[in-house]
This record gives C-alpha cells, sequence and structure tokens, in this order.
C-alpha cells in the first residue's frame, strides 16, 4: 500500500468516518477498520507495519477513492479492499486483545453481530 494516504489518516477523521458511514459501509468493513485500528495501537507492533495500517485506514477516510464511497452496494468494495491486504500484511501482530475491543466496539454499534463474518475476515476471506 502506498504511503500517501497515511497522511489522510488521524483517530479524529478515522471516528468521524465511522460515525456518519458505519451503516452504510457495513459490519465486515467497519470490523477490519476497528481491527487494523486497535493492531495499530498496540506498542509492539513495527513502524512499518503502523505505517501500512495509518496508510490503509488513510485509504478508507478519503472521500475520493476509487470508488465513491456512496455508491449503492459498491461503495465500501475498495477500501474493504485495502483493509484486507493490510490486514494479510500484519495478520501475525492481530492480538487477541485487539480482536475482543474491536468486536465490542462493533456489537456497541451494529447489535448483533454474525460472528462468522467477523471470522472471514480475520482470516481476509469474504
Amino acid at each position: 500500500m502506498d504511503g500517501k494516504y497515511s497522511k489522510y489518516f488521524s483517530e479524529k477523521s478515522l471516528w468521524d468516518k465511522i460515525k456518519r458511514y458505519s451503516k452504510e459501509a457495513g459490519e465486515k468493513v467497519i470490523y477490519a477498520v476497528l481491527l487494523l485500528f486497535y493492531t495499530m495501537q498496540d506498542k509492539s507492533v513495527s513502524a512499518k507495519a503502523k505505517l501500512g495500517i495509518a496508510a490503509a485506514l488513510g485509504y478508507f477516510i478519503l472521500p475520493t477513492d476509487a470508488i465513491f464511497d456512496l455508491t449503492p452496494l459498491i461503495g465500501f468494495s475498495d477500501d474493504l479492499g485495502v483493509l484486507l491486504f493490510i490486514l494479510s500484511q500484519v495478520s501475525a501482530s492481530i492480538t487477541p486483545e485487539a480482536k475482543q475491543k474491536a468486536r465490542i466496539k462493533l456489537y456497541d454499534w451494529f447489535g448483533e453481530i454474525d460472528i462468522d463474518q467477523l471470522q472471514n475476515i480475520e482470516n481476509k476471506t469474504i
């Protein structure tokens, strides 16, 4: 992932984007975002991995990406592809604690969640 997108990442802009578009993006995209966010907060994660995560999250935040985010049905598909790619690159750094925090936050926003879908994201399959 090109590091140029990392300049678009900030915690405030991430939470703002999630707050505005979580329902449109869906639980798979938001779970991938949360997994990366909580993984990036881990002090044991390398700077290189954090840069990749910041780039992927910056791409998610950026309103003018490859496919406009509000395009019905496919608007967040490019974001999910980028998020899954970075998840595959940092999978060894994703702790059970990061997964638990992401699932709790997802449950707070969506209520009942599909555990199979979450495991698919963790396994980088859709």
